[in-house]
């Protein structure tokens, strides 16, 4: 009886010193954490280490080793290559320099004080306000639109609506003109079918001189009408020499190659969208291209719709798709300006490079 009254003993004083144990452990906690609480280091220019305040390293280091007495700069550190830090801190190592993504050009590059600036290469663009996954493209305005900004990196292209009055004008010359041509030639074949001579026609031996038709009634206006047919003639002789100068122009032009095979072709379809949109259909179907294929992407936008027509050519040439039938095509529609761009930025981008060089 005696010995389990001492083993109860034995236990209380064990459990009594567990416990003295765990309250002075938490009051010295409470103690620390405490003191941790009431140190307030001044923003911005210093950082708690220790419960106490250090100096903030300068921008372009970080804290190798932080301070030992109250508000004094501990060992600052360089930030190594391709790292940084922008401002004051209190940071124990660099932050790693960022880098542009490939649809973003570098605007400047990365120093121990300034991160990796990026931005929207041209033709594409971010809003500033929204998470940029990737650069979007920059939208064309339609052919009733007008620009009012341009496309920037931050900004799409702002369209508005052409007013009534420049609509009204375009609609008026598109289609009033080609009336106006197509009822002039009806008049010229209606007069000259009625005055075409029916008696012995007498005319001099140069062709430049006045045809005089010897028969009856209206002998002026015939002679008249016999005057206008010379001077056209003249004017197609003046013609001939430009029209064998044009594909003279197109025989010396010099031969491009790809540096990529058929990767390099496709790539310049884009380039493209520099073609006036009134030659669209005229030059797709210069390359050989159907009504029917040409009207099957009139739903596109512009630029959409040039790359997928020169692609079913592509499809439809073959191994004989060639870059310099394309350009040929231009110079004939007499679009050297827009051949001329298309050829330079099919160099600059390294696609294409002369055969010659």
């Amino acid at each position: 009886m005696r010995y389990n009254i001492f083993l109860v003993f034995l236990l209380l004083n064990l459990i009594h010193a567990a416990k003295s144990h765990l309250d002075l452990a938490w009051a010295q906690r409470s103690i620390k954490n405490r003191s941790s609480r009431d140190v307030s280091c001044r923003e911005g220019m210093e950082y708690e280490h220790d419960n106490i305040c250090c100096l903030h390293c300068p921008a372009g280091t970080y804290v190798k080793k932080a301070c030992l007495t109250v508000s004094e700069k501990g060992v600052c550190e360089p930030c190594e290559f391709d790292t940084y830090t922008e401002h004051d801190n209190g940071l124990r190592k660099c932050l790693s320099c960022s880098k542009c993504r490939i649809d973003h050009e570098t605007t400047a590059k990365c120093t121990s004080t300034q991160n990796t600036r990026c931005k929207c290469k041209q033709g594409s663009f971010c809003l500033p306000d929204q998470a940029c996954e990737v650069c979007k493209k920059c939208s064309r305005c339609k052919i009733d639109e007008e620009t009012v900004k341009s496309c920037t990196d931050i900004s799409n292209t702002v369209c508005r609506k052409r007013s009534s009055l420049g609509s009204s004008s375009s609609v008026t010359f598109i289609v009033v003109v080609p009336l106006i041509a197509m009822l002039a030639i009806i008049v010229v074949i209606v007069y000259w079918t009625k005055s075409k001579p029916s008696k012995t026609a007498v005319t001099s031996r140069s062709p430049r001189e006045m045809i005089k038709i010897c028969m009856g009634d209206s002998e002026e206006v015939k002679e008249e009408w016999q005057n206008a047919h010379n001077s056209m003639i003249d004017d197609s002789s003046q013609l001939q020499p430009f029209l064998e100068q044009n594909y003279a122009e197109r025989e010396s032009l010099r031969k491009l190659v790809p540096l990529n095979g058929e990767e390099s072709l496709k790539k310049t379809f884009d380039f493209f969208e520099e073609m006036d949109v009134h030659y669209h259909n005229r030059f797709f179907r210069f390359i050989g291209l159907s009504d029917n294929s040409i009207k099957s992407a009139e739903s596109l936008f512009p630029e959409d719709r040039i790359y997928e027509l020169l692609k079913i050519w592509m499809e439809k040439e073959g191994l004989k798709a060639d870059f310099n039938s394309l350009i040929e095509a231009l110079i004939y529609l007499d679009q050297r300006l827009s051949a001329e761009n298309i050829i330079a930025k099919a160099i600059s981008n390294g696609y294409f490079k002369y055969e010659d060089e």
